[in-house]
């Protein structure tokens, strides 16, 4: 049995920031709302911890290019931005029979509340492991040495199931399995999880 550190976005949801960045924008300026608050710089720091959540909606609530709306309409948007992936409920129960779950994810507190609330598949995870609560994004190899310095544990006793390279090279460097993500048919077929049962 290993610990499976499971990623949410684009693993048991899908991301798709458009609907915020449509909803938000005063005059359809997609992009410049995508780049100032969907990636870069402001974000790290909201999924870091580094920023509060009111802060960051009141950054785009004062912004020229959005809306005149109150702050729980900015909240709104950038909370429902999620779909189930198909097969993941079963996948992620089918999993935890066999492996302990623990939920790693670079996440803001906003959207972390949304989803737990939204999928109980998530609410049933043994552990969490969130950025905005410890400070460090996976890209980031100090994401991992908090991993194994909180638990204890050697690198051996966990698998990372990400969908994105940098974070299963990240993780790979603190001697961790990883499997890249791309359906959850190849995740449940991988001989690094199927191999390591009990």
């Amino acid at each position: 049995m290993s610990i499976v550190l499971l990623d949410i976005g684009n693993v048991i949801v899908s991301v798709d920031f458009e609907p915020f960045c449509r909803a938000v924008s005063r005059d359809g300026e997609l992009d410049a709302i995508r780049a100032r608050y969907c990636e870069g710089d402001l974000k790290d720091r909201l999924d870091r911890g580094l920023m509060a959540p009111a802060d960051f909606l009141g950054i785009i609530a004062e912004d020229p290019c959005t809306v005149d709306m109150p702050r729980s309409f900015f909240r709104s948007a950038w909370q429902r931005i999620f779909t189930p992936i198909q097969g993941c409920i079963e996948a992620v129960r089918y999993l935890h029979v066999r492996h302990e779950i623990w939920i790693m994810s670079d996440t803001d507190p906003l959207h972390f509340a949304f989803l737990s609330d939204t999928y109980p598949v998530i609410r049933e995870a043994d552990r969490y492991l969130l950025s905005f609560k410890h400070g460090y994004l996976k890209r980031q190899p100090e994401a991992f040495r908090h991993v194994l310095d909180s638990s204890g544990l050697d690198p051996e006793s966990f698998i990372l199931v990400d969908d994105r390279e940098v974070n299963i090279e990240s993780c790979r460097k603190a001697g961790m399995g990883g499997i890249l993500f791309s359906t959850w048919a190849d995740v449940l077929a991988s001989p690094m999880l199927t191999n390591r049962t009990t």
